[in-house]
């Protein structure tokens, strides 16, 4: 391919709109342009990274014994109501009506979809398992698209869908797609972490993400540093033992109320009473379809939003308002308390229970009781763990300090079990003639997602660097002046010469100033850069630039193929 030929729009400046670095890098060097919030059309040279990303995915699915299919996007409203989710999925959902009024909603994922064919197609235990995949646009109506394609409304997605007789094959198809992801990111030249994570409105069992490792990540991730235990979770589902407060040996004193003029913040009240956050009780009020819940830890704690949801169960969980918490404690924000408090279930963390006179909200503006014990001051509904882990917690499995870092998630795998397959009746006959419910699972991988994290992991002040699997192109070559005949003679023959061996090359033959040329190739991120100068011409040596380490070297023109493959095959 020519670069005057190639349909590459880069821009000078970064646009305004742009947060993050993925987002900025691939407007600006001409990959993506967007067409609606969270909505973008693939470039040319987007459209072929985003096909090897498939290509890889494909082949490592195939490894597997995946078989590719096509499911539709309109998908008919009955199948998600059969299966329960058509109004737990909620305002994400894209809806629409047909001409004769019937709902359907465009796929943000296919479960029921591939569950109705395969309950119509598989009736024996001899047709198990199956592992069914497709690569395909998805949508969601995200609240607020933003980063770019890390959070957008329309993306392309890979996903496969597991069958078993038992959960012992799903065990196995389960480790079949953590290997196949393991090898896809690898091959990606992503630095990852698969780590525990909660199931979200998939649903299902265990589960876990892979995560793009990045500073710009989403995702906050807790990990053990000891490599040998390996435990690693997003926060929304990390563990960490139980620790206790402090003054565990203390005896219980009776309560007192303290008065606390305008302090309503932790840090506030600690200063001002002169007590550790570790004593506190914060009281934090949640609004949910069941009435008004109150949740309990410790003032150096934060509540698990998602772990809190799944002890209550409830598909929605808000913040109470003001008005709310004024209504149920009789207080401002900041005065909530679990002593006395009427009509609200309380949930406390593990950690609460182990306090001793402890500092809580009175319920009253400007005042807060001291020697607060729980047992004898209040008595919680629920007691489970609804905390934050952060670094320095305890690793569950070994109980070295643990470390965090942030993520940007590209895949998931699920454990469904019989989620999907119950509801929507999807049942085999096993080898005595009983029928069984089939046992499921579903594995996706973000193909956009993965474009962009992989720009947010690879990059410099100059541009991209894409990985060599991934990249648009692997050389660039460049005549330093395209009014030299000689420069443009040599750079024809290398890159015909290039091309014509298989090497995904292009030819820069612009009539720009080589200043110009570079800085194109470095914002475009080819892996290598073959300047073809006056020295190529003179010398017969052509300078070769890596983009990842800036390494520069000359290499004589009749070994320049077999080194560009040489590079290749050991990127």
């Amino acid at each position: 391919m020519r670069v005057s030929q190639l349909f590459l729009p880069t821009l000078r400046e970064v646009p305004a709109e742009a947060e993050v670095v993925s987002h900025q890098l691939l407007l600006r060097a001409g990959f993506i342009r967007k067409a609606a919030a969270g909505v973008y059309t693939f470039l040319p040279l987007a459209w072929r990274v985003i096909k090897k990303i498939e290509q890889i995915i494909r082949e490592e699915m195939d490894r597997q014994g995946g078989q590719e299919i096509m499911m539709p996007i309109i998908q008919p409203a009955e199948l998600w109501q059969e299966s329960g989710r058509w109004d737990v999925y909620g305002p994400e959902l894209f809806r629409l009506k047909d001409r004769h009024g019937r709902d359907f909603c465009l796929g943000p994922t296919h479960e029921e979809i591939v569950t109705a064919l395969v309950r119509q197609e598989v009736n024996s235990y001899r047709q198990l398992p199956q592992l069914l995949y497709q690569i395909q646009n998805k949508y969601r109506d995200e609240r607020r698209p933003r980063f770019g394609l890390l959070r957008g409304r329309e993306f392309i997605m890979k996903d496969l869908y597991s069958f078993d007789r038992d959960e012992a094959g799903l065990e196995i198809s389960y480790q079949k797609m953590y290997e196949a992801y393991t090898r896809v990111f690898t091959r990606c030249g992503l630095k990852f972490r698969p780590v525990e994570a909660d199931s979200g409105a998939i649903g299902g069992n265990d589960t876990h993400e892979f995560m793009v490792l990045a500073d710009s990540g989403e995702a906050l991730v807790v990990f053990c540093p000891d490599e040998s235990c390996g435990y690693a979770a997003n926060v929304e589902r990390a563990i960490s033992p139980v620790q206790g407060g402090v003054a565990r040996e203390e005896t219980p004193q009776p309560l007192k109320t303290m008065d606390t003029p305008g302090m309503h913040t932790v840090e506030q009240v600690t200063g001002y009473l002169g007590v550790d956050a570790r004593r506190l009780i914060k009281t934090i009020l949640y609004q949910t379809e069941k009435g008004v819940v109150a949740a309990l830890v410790r003032g150096d704690r934060e509540v698990n939003e998602v772990k809190l949801q799944k002890v209550l169960d409830v598909l929605r969980l808000e913040l109470a308002n003001a008005a709310t918490v004024k209504r149920i404690t009789g207080a401002a924000v900041g005065y909530a308390g679990p002593v006395g408090l009427q009509d609200v279930w309380l949930v406390a963390d593990e950690e609460v229970m182990l306090l001793v006179n402890a500092v809580t909200g009175a319920n009253r503006d400007d005042a807060h009781l001291a020697n607060v014990n729980p047992g004898r001051d209040f008595t919680p509904q629920v007691v489970a763990d609804i905390r934050k882990v952060r670094a320095g917690d305890p690793c569950p499995k070994c109980g070295a300090p643990l470390k965090e870092t942030r993520g940007i998630e590209v895949g998931q795998i699920f454990k469904l079990g019989d989620k999907y397959s119950r509801v929507l009746g999807a049942t085999y006959l096993d080898e005595h003639g009983q029928s069984r419910t089939m046992i499921m699972g579903c594995y996706g991988i973000g193909v956009t997602r993965t474009m962009a994290a992989a720009v947010e992991q690879n990059h410099d002040e100059n541009g991209i660097i894409w990985p060599v699997s991934i990249a648009p192109f692997h050389v660039v070559v460049v005549p330093v002046n395209h009014r030299d005949e000689q420069q443009m003679g040599l750079a024809e023959e290398v890159y015909r010469e290039l091309e014509a061996n298989g090497i995904e090359v292009v030819l820069d033959d612009r009539p720009e100033r080589v200043g110009v040329k570079f800085k194109d190739a470095d914002l475009v991120g080819y892996p290598m850069r073959i300047t073809v100068g006056n020295q190529a011409v003179q010398t017969g040596e052509l300078e070769v630039r890596y983009r990842a380490s800036g390494e520069t070297r000359l290499v004589p023109r009749e070994r320049i193929t077999g080194h560009v493959r040489e590079f290749i095959a050991q990127a």
